[in-house]
């Protein structure tokens, strides 16, 4: 039987505004799965990644992700979010330093996974888009998440370095098997990483459907409900 990671049941999501950004909503996302969610904008798909992340607080309903512990998370946005006056290897280290924890061996190992070895020195202005996106995705995995959320990280580029760096992130997901939650409106890059496409309403948002994906690398349009 499979490890329910996080379990969401009846949650209701308003905003002090009194608009209501998701209703109802019950999922499972399991140890070690990648599960993408997708639907239209503004349904809440974003809400419910910070709601995981311990960021925000469900008006009403049950969340659980297992552990409780933010220290097993980590958070990529659509921004790299990098400090410009950090170099590649220095924003990797941050969260690190921020725990206090020995940083220079993990870093190396996470500079040579996401292929930015000889770029360790560089400041983002030096990078193009998708590189400062893998600095963003190596600082999280740098500290060896259980959970890694992703909230659109390649909606701004282009769609070659796109394909690239979803085909880069597969191959990190099927190395070391975290459990990854991931925030897109593209289907096919929802299709292609994923074991199971959650496809959400529209405002306010609930779970339509929840889609596995077969074979998910050979054949990435392989569906069944």
């Amino acid at each position: 039987m499979e490890s329910q990671l996080v379990v969401a049941a009846g949650i209701d999501k308003y905003f002090p505004s009194g608009v209501q950004a998701l209703r109802d909503l019950d999922l499972e996302i399991s140890r070690g799965q990648f599960v993408s969610i997708v639907g239209p904008s503004g349904c809440g798909k974003s809400t419910f990644l910070r709601l995981v992340a311990g960021l925000d607080q469900p008006t009403s309903g049950e969340l659980r992700v297992e552990g409780h512990d933010p220290l097993g998370l980590a958070f990529v946005f659509q921004d790299a979010t990098l400090l410009p006056w950090r170099s590649v290897a220095h924003n990797i280290t941050l969260p690190l330093e921020l725990r206090r924890e020995a940083a220079d061996e993990r870093v190396a190992q996470t500079l040579e996974l996401v292929g930015l070895t000889d770029f360790a020195a560089a400041y983002p202005a030096q990078l193009s888009g998708g590189m400062r996106m893998r600095v963003s995705i190596a600082r999280a995995l740098v500290t060896r998440p259980q959970i890694l959320l992703l909230d659109e990280p390649f909606g701004a580029l282009d769609e070659i370095t796109r394909q690239r760096l979803n085909e880069e992130l597969l191959r990190l997901w099927q190395e070391d098997r975290w459990t990854g939650l991931f925030v897109t409106h593209n289907v096919s890059e929802a299709v292609f990483l994923s074991q199971r496409v959650l496809v959400m309403s529209a405002r306010p948002g609930h779970l339509l459907a929840a889609i596995r994906a077969r074979r998910t690398c050979a054949a990435p349009l392989n569906l069944s409900a």
